[in-house]
């Protein structure tokens, strides 16, 4: 796959000047929906990796995090959902985020927080950012919420014998294989 547009993309949403068109945004999208439609619910990740919460687009926070750990490819991180709503720059946040999975698909992961759904972001602003940003067009909040239904819901971090979500879990799943056998990609 030819990388000039992602490399374009993440251009744009690192230095938080300009918003790429929508256009841009859908090809992103798309992709990285490709992506996430191939892991399982529970994703299985090596060490070592950067985990990391709750970003509620935070992009100068994010890109402070680069700084520190470093940029893919030179290491490997994990974020716990939570990307969009509160902050300033959700749609930044989350576009280099989707710009990093698919360039670097297997070196970032990206699970589903409370966040990630249609109803919230309506609530906490991420659709009003959209609103904003995009000239009262809500094509790209659409493009977005419609991947976060494709996002995982936990992660087993392999080396570590750790198990890693966003938040807690009902009583009645006691296994990891209930919880594989989730069928994530819809509104939750």
């Amino acid at each position: 796959m030819e990388t000039y547009w992602i490399d374009h993309v993440l251009g744009s949403a690192e230095s938080g000047v300009t918003l790429p068109k929508i256009s841009e945004i859908q090809k992103l999208c798309e992709s990285a929906k490709e992506i996430l439609e191939q892991e399982a619910s529970v994703v299985s990740i090596q060490t070592p990796v950067t985990v990391v919460g709750d970003l509620h687009g935070q992009l100068y926070d994010l890109l402070e995090l680069f700084k520190i750990g470093g940029m893919c490819p030179d290491s490997r991180y994990l974020f716990l959902g939570d990307y969009v709503d509160r902050g300033h720059h959700s749609v930044e946040t989350i576009l280099l985020l989707l710009c990093l999975k698919v360039k670097f698909p297997s070196l970032v992961t990206l699970i589903r927080g409370n966040h990630e759904t249609r109803q919230i972001t309506q609530v906490y602003g991420f659709y009003d950012e959209c609103l904003r940003k995009f000239n009262g067009s809500s094509e790209v909040w659409t493009l977005v919420t419609s991947l976060f239904d494709c996002l995982p819901v936990s992660v087993v971090i392999e080396d570590a014998s750790a198990f890693a979500l966003h938040a807690g879990l009902s009583p009645t799943l006691t296994t990891l294989d209930q919880i594989r056998s989730i069928d994530r990609q819809r509104e939750v």
